[in-house]
């Protein structure tokens, strides 16, 4: 029992990150890539079905979508291209 209740104190005693570190380390470097690739898959596949799609409902929430993962690529984008200038 008592093992079971240790993992959420060790969770407890770290401090919290107001905002992200200077310097994005490999393993977040190689996350950040992962996650782009995601949302650009994502955005892609929803775009070809959108375009595929006869019913206008479903259409439109695949277009939805398609923007949502374009949105989040384009952020994660815009945090990693301002990381790479200030290391220059």
């Amino acid at each position: 029992m008592n093992q079971m209740n240790q993992p959420q104190n060790v969770q407890q005693n770290q401090p919290l990150m107001n905002e992200p570190p200077q310097i994005i380390s490999t393993k977040d470097h190689l996350y950040l890539t992962d996650m782009l690739s995601w949302n650009l898959t994502a955005m892609k596949k929803a775009r070809f079905y959108a375009q595929q799609c006869q019913i206008h409902e479903v259409q439109a929430a695949l277009d939805k979508v398609g923007q949502m993962h374009h949105r989040h690529y384009q952020q994660i984008l815009k945090h990693v291209n301002a990381n790479a200038q200030q290391m220059q």
